[in-house]
């Protein structure tokens, strides 16, 4: 069989990935302290929601800090979800991002970490140094809008 009656009988599917823009870059939100990232994070939080069940989700970030967007990596239960590290990276290197915030909310309103998100934090974070791009914090908020920083409690 020849190479040309091959390309004939096989299709093959295509795979396209899509970042798209909805605000100009001079009015995307610089991140300088956990504060102001846990505020733009909280508020922009489906409030029905944040009780309920716990979500997952990387804010994305520029060289400047600045947040590009945010993607909802997973949605699970009352007291857990499920994370795929490659399905993180693969977002983060698709919108070009060198850096990242990891985010989750416990529904309880507890602000201690389990070690489950200690342990996808290293595991992240080591991924991210060996693909330069940086996890600057891994914040827990609870439905009231307090948070937790892993960076600002030493555990990044």
């Amino acid at each position: 069989m020849n190479t040309k009656s091959i390309a004939m009988e096989t299709q093959l599917n295509e795979i396209k990935l899509r970042y798209s823009t909805r605000q100009k870059a001079a009015d995307w939100i610089k991140i300088s302290s956990s504060a102001n990232a846990a505020e733009a994070i909280f508020k922009n939080w489906d409030k029905d929601h944040i009780a309920t069940f716990e979500c997952f989700k990387i804010v994305l970030l520029n060289n400047s800090n600045q947040i590009k967007g945010v993607f909802q990596v997973s949605q699970g239960g009352i007291t857990g979800t499920v994370v795929d590290v490659r399905l993180i990276f693969a977002v983060a290197l698709k919108s070009l991002a060198v850096g990242m915030i990891l985010t989750h909310n416990h529904p309880s309103g507890t602000l201690k970490p389990s070690e489950a998100d200690k342990s996808i934090t290293r595991k992240i974070k080591s991924a991210g140094e060996f693909l330069d791009i940086k996890v600057l914090d891994h914040i827990i908020l609870t439905p009231t809008g307090q948070y937790f920083s892993f960076a600002d409690e030493g555990l990044l």
